[in-house]
């Protein structure tokens, strides 16, 4: 069949005045972690450190990005990821049972003081990986889930390929010192990037990691994130910090304003405090410099009249399925071409939001993104001689 393609030019335009964007500065600059802020991040208070945009993966700052140097605790960024995109695809449930294994017992540094033989649901589990960083927990998980440890650093590893990580090698589910022997896990800030961009799709997992305190073990223990951004600030919403001697401290932060996510990493920080105010330093710049600047909305009309064969209105009106949103500096202005995009024709019946094609959303002749078209009508199907006639 003949491909149908309808071309729509839809300009959005960027560009604010010199008295919006005076308003909006004066606005950020009320943020509770502005104080945080500087024009610039202060390259000498880290190791290494990136600022990526969550959708597009564009990379908005970046020092020394591809440095491999041991992650810490956000190590445990990849057992979240692998546990909750198991329990999204069904072969894991939230409230299947944990049972602690006399290893897991006995690991130490931050944990929940699980005891041989205690089980707790993985929810409980995952909430205390999350929020408090338990190493215990992240060995009863990894063991139930993969059998043993090691069998989970292997799923870590192959993950870590799949998404591109070529800076990463994991050997511990956790992220602690390795013990004599032992080699240390080993990522960069880019990596860790990369890596957050995939968990923060995951919304129990982006739940826990914005909480800044609740309870484990029927209100026994409480557990405080460790994020100090999370518990001091009103924005920033995850994700997970990492820290040994040899480490330095270290941050993947995560925050949204207006519709845009921006990841930022600190790797190899000397202070604590420098770790979260330079993470925080980052996500302002980011957020002061750029825009999500929406190309098509959810619901917008594509197109008024695409012909619809075999139906008793002969055209029906067809929608975005979803937004996309675009990166921009906030002073850009740029106009967006909508390709409406039909395997073949039209054909009724059709419910409402029937899928009939793709919305293809360009920037010049670069694809930016792709949204289902869906029937905004539904069309029912001939069923006489008058309806094919008339």
């Amino acid at each position: 069949m003949k491909r149908w393609r309808m071309m729509l030019v839809i300009g959005a335009l960027c560009g604010l005045s010199a008295g919006v964007r005076q308003a909006e500065a004066r606005k950020a600059a009320r943020q509770p972690a502005e104080k945080a802020a500087a024009p610039a991040a202060n390259v000498d208070l880290y190791r290494s450190a990136i600022l990526m945009d969550a959708e597009s993966g564009t990379v908005l700052f970046e020092k020394n990005a591809h440095q491999v140097g041991p992650p810490a605790s956000m190590t445990k960024m990849m057992l979240m990821l692998l546990v909750a995109e198991r329990v999204r695809d069904g072969s894991l449930r939230w409230d299947d049972p944990i049972t602690t294994s006399a290893w897991a017992s006995n690991i130490g540094g931050s944990q929940v003081y699980l005891k041989e033989g205690e089980v707790f649901s993985l929810a409980e589990m995952m909430q205390a990986i999350t929020i408090h960083s338990a190493n215990d927990a992240s060995v009863a998980v990894a063991e139930a889930v993969a059998g043993s440890s090691d069998a989970f650093v292997d799923l870590m590893n192959e993950r870590a390929k799949e998404l591109g990580m070529r800076d990463t090698v994991y050997h511990s589910v956790h992220g602690l010192p390795p013990a004599p022997g032992q080699q240390s896990d080993m990522s960069s800030a880019f990596d860790m990037a990369t890596l957050a961009r995939e968990v923060v799709k995951l919304p129990d997992i982006m739940k826990w990691s914005g909480t800044k305190e609740t309870t484990f073990r029927n209100g026994t223990l409480t557990l405080t994130n460790t994020n100090r951004l999370v518990r001091e600030t009103g924005w920033v919403d995850g994700l997970k910090t990492g820290f040994y001697r040899e480490a330095g401290f270290n941050v993947t932060a995560t925050a949204r304003r207006d519709g845009l996510r921006l990841i930022s990493v600190i790797m190899g920080a000397p202070q604590k405090r420098d770790c979260f105010a330079q993470a925080a330093a980052l996500l302002n710049k980011g957020f002061g410099e750029y825009k999500a600047l929406l190309a098509v909305k959810k619901g917008d009309t594509v197109a008024n009249d695409v012909a619809v064969r075999g139906g008793k209105a002969h055209f029906v009106r067809v929608i975005a399925g979803a937004d996309v949103a675009v990166l921009a500096k906030r002073a850009d202005k740029k106009k967006f071409l909508l390709e409406l995009a039909l395997p073949g024709e039209v054909q009724a019946p059709l419910p409402v939001n029937a899928q009939v094609g793709q919305v293809v959303v360009k920037d010049g002749d670069t694809v930016i993104g792709k949204v289902p078209a869906l029937a905004a009508d539904p069309v029912e199907k001939q069923t006489s001689l008058w309806d094919r006639l008339f």
